[in-house]
């Protein structure tokens, strides 16, 4: 999913997107230069993926515990009352597959609200985290809060190409679907 794509700058200048197990060499050989100079953010949200680039390929092999972590799958601990519990036992599939139904429902259901709200905030943090020093930041942030589209497009028209082009996916997705 678009959650687990990760999108990689060196300064300006991506220098790699995909998934972690895919971009990781990419950052490791980057940061080696300058890790300072590189930030790892998750292309979706926008989020800061702190990634100790030294421990890169040591820890990536060796997850242990529960779950099928190579498939993304996570245990974690559930707490529910017994007529939860009863109730999950009786759906399809069993209790997680039934867990994730119901996520995956009610992400569809909430999505016009939720998804508006989360794509602002994941613009407002990646323009303060990427372009927080640029040009005309701060009249960029008021266009974007305003809603004046034209105006921000064109205020962050001369942002390095990497930087505006990412931004511009995500306002595309924002304000266009």
């Amino acid at each position: 999913s678009m959650s687990d794509i990760l999108i990689a700058f060196k300064n300006a200048t991506c220098i790699a997107r995909g998934p972690l197990a895919q971009i990781e060499t990419q950052i490791r050989t980057a940061a080696a230069g300058d890790a300072a100079a590189v930030i790892v953010l998750n292309a979706e949200t926008s989020a800061v993926v702190d990634i100790p680039t030294h421990a890169l390929a040591a820890e990536h092999g060796s997850i242990t515990g529960p779950g099928r972590p190579k498939l993304g799958v996570i245990s974690r601990e559930v707490s529910l009352l017994p007529r939860h519990w009863e109730w999950l036992a009786g759906q399809s599939g069993g209790a997680s597959a039934a867990l994730r139904r119901l996520v995956e429902q009610a992400r569809r259901g909430d999505a016009s609200g939720v998804s508006k709200r989360q794509s602002t905030e994941a613009i407002d943090r990646f323009m303060h985290v990427m372009a927080g020093d640029l040009p005309n930041f701060e009249e960029a942030s008021r266009a974007f809060y305003q809603d004046r589209e034209e105006a921000m497009l064109a205020l962050i028209a001369d942002w390095p190409r990497d930087i505006r082009s990412h931004l511009e996916e995500l306002l595309r997705k924002h304000w266009h679907g």
